[in-house]
């Protein structure tokens, strides 16, 4: 008979295994790894939801391609010089219906959280032991970005369809980025507001009020020339000129570089890529302003 004695197991830290995120820095590869697998089945989750109900998906889809059609085939016989350097209207529509349909998609990504804060699934994901509830913000954030890209991507091929013409592989690039850093963007301030706003009716209220004025103060359906100045004011301070002016510009010439000017405002002129570094400034300070607001409640 052995005399050996075989150490009592220790009784597991349930402080830890409740609250894994305040034992993050103790074993920072598995914080990283947990919050990663986190993140692909909360945004696997979302997926499934659309796939279940993708209604949502083919209107936005379909909607700016119906866009393209009638909007082209409405000023097909406008004059000429009226939409710059192109005489074909479509051409010139094709990068306001790719930028507006980002917007107004990344606009709406805050609903799906506004929902399961009304149906207490939110609830349980905040009491639930996970390495990190930012994972909840990072899955609506990719899902959003990847329906953003899907729909340009259809557009942009839908646009080439109706004979706007195709650019080239480092302009489809380009456009990818545009899309991506404004969705970026407009998704952090959707998130802002889902967590800020009381329910889904006042979130709904502000995407109404505020997408309609967004479209028609920007250079989506008319060239900033042709505003009256005080729209032209409001269309140079808006994100989505900066964003559609690139891409239109991508569509028209193909010798593009970072110094040709996209836009002429009435306070000088705007480089491609002075119009990308604002793009890249506006997300920056959406994801900056909505961090208090996260962490008061994802605390």
């Amino acid at each position: 008979m052995s005399n050996t004695l075989t150490p009592p197991k220790s009784d597991p830290n349930w402080q830890q295994v409740a609250s894994p995120q305040l034992y993050k820095n103790a074993a920072p590869s598995n914080f990283l790894s947990e919050t990663i697998q986190e993140t692909l089945a909360l945004t696997k989750r979302l997926f499934i939801q659309l796939q279940r109900r993708p209604s949502s998906l083919l209107a936005g889809i379909i909607q700016p391609v119906m866009w393209l059609v009638l909007f082209g085939a409405l000023f097909q016989n406008a004059p000429k010089g009226i939409f710059g350097n192109t005489t074909n209207y479509g051409q010139f529509l094709a990068a306001g219906v790719i930028v507006f349909t980002a917007f107004a998609g990344a606009l709406n990504a805050g609903l799906p959280i506004m929902f399961d804060r009304e149906f207490g699934f939110l609830n349980r994901l905040l009491v639930a032991p996970l390495a990190s509830r930012f994972s909840i913000v990072f899955a609506s954030a990719i899902f959003i970005i990847s329906q953003s890209l899907l729909q340009a991507a259809v557009i942009v091929g839908a646009a080439a369809f109706l004979g706007a013409g195709l650019p080239d592989v480092a302009g489809l690039a380009t456009i990818t980025l545009i899309v991506f850093t404004l969705a970026l963007g407009v998704t952090a301030l959707s998130l802002g507001l889902a967590f800020t706003l009381p329910g889904h009716i006042e979130l709904i209220a502000v995407i109404f009020v505020s997408t309609l004025p967004m479209l028609f103060a920007s250079t989506a359906l008319a060239p900033l020339a042709f505003m009256p100045d005080w729209l032209q004011v409001i269309a140079t301070i808006n994100p989505l000129s900066y964003a559609i002016e690139p891409i239109r510009y991508l569509y028209t010439h193909s010798d593009w570089n970072l110094n040709s000017i996209v836009m002429r405002s009435f306070w000088g002129d705007v480089s491609f890529g002075g119009a990308l570094l604002v793009l890249v400034g506006f997300a920056a300070v959406a994801l900056i302003s909505i961090q208090p607001r996260l962490r008061k409640t994802l605390s």
